[in-house]
């Protein structure tokens, strides 16, 4: 269980919309359903209804430091059968890279695998104490797009299981990966102002209203108590 599954959830019942996408860039088709994913009656456009304006707002502050650059909703509503489908498919590209079968794989190797999926992919739990962040319909994956419709190299792609998915991972690097950092720090900031956190094993992963959310602002202010308005998407 991650720590922040212990923060209790008070469910406010706010219904899933759809994002209006042609306010934002998107990628088409959705890269998890041109696997296969099983999404159902929702697609992964869907977010919290009130997580709009906050997505429009955080818009708003990138365009007002860089005009006519875009967010890149990459995801954001995930169910349950999705994260299972994610995890699933996580764990055979991982065993393909290294060149191996589930027949060659030690228990050793087998758990090696599983920790580098999980350290990406939250676990694809029904209970509804532990609900992963996406099913939430409360967490978003993003990114920048520039004013002439290229993606923004923040120095890995989303979901990449490594290092480099890290947040700060090129804080400290030389001077030409900086610029991965000060992208990442810039799409970090105009989400903040709108009231996000962000995964701190994640650069692209942004929340509001969910358990991760609620935790990350309790352990920036010890004295506050926020508990997550949002649970499992049923």
């Amino acid at each position: 269980m991650r720590p922040y599954h212990q923060v209790p959830i008070i469910e406010c019942g706010e219904p899933l919309v759809e994002i209006p996408l042609e306010l934002f860039a998107v990628e088409s088709p959705h890269p998890y359903e041109k696997l296969g994913a099983p999404y159902g009656e929702h697609s992964p456009y869907f977010i919290r209804e009130s997580l709009i304006d906050n997505l429009i707002e955080a818009q708003s502050y990138l365009q007002s430091i860089h005009p006519n650059w875009r967010i890149q909703i990459f995801d954001a509503y995930r169910p349950v059968a999705v994260q299972q489908f994610m995890v699933d498919y996580s764990f055979a590209q991982a065993l393909s890279e290294r060149g191996l079968t589930q027949a060659q794989l030690s228990s050793t190797k087998r758990q090696e695998i599983w920790e580098a999926v999980y350290q990406i992919w939250a676990v694809p739990s029904l209970d509804e104490k532990t609900p992963p962040p996406h099913s939430t319909g409360a967490a978003v994956d993003v990114t920048l797009v520039d004013d002439n419709g290229r993606v923004v190299d923040m120095g890995s792609p989303i979901d990449e299981m490594s290092e480099r998915s890290l947040p700060d991972y090129f804080a400290n690097n030389s001077v030409e990966a900086q610029q991965y950092h000060s992208h990442r720090q810039l799409l970090h900031n105009v989400m903040l102002k709108a009231g996000f956190q962000r995964n701190p094993r994640e650069w692209w992963h942004f929340s509001l209203g969910d358990q991760m959310w609620a935790w990350l602002n309790n352990q920036l202010i010890p004295t506050n108590s926020l508990t997550a308005r949002y649970g499992r998407v049923v």
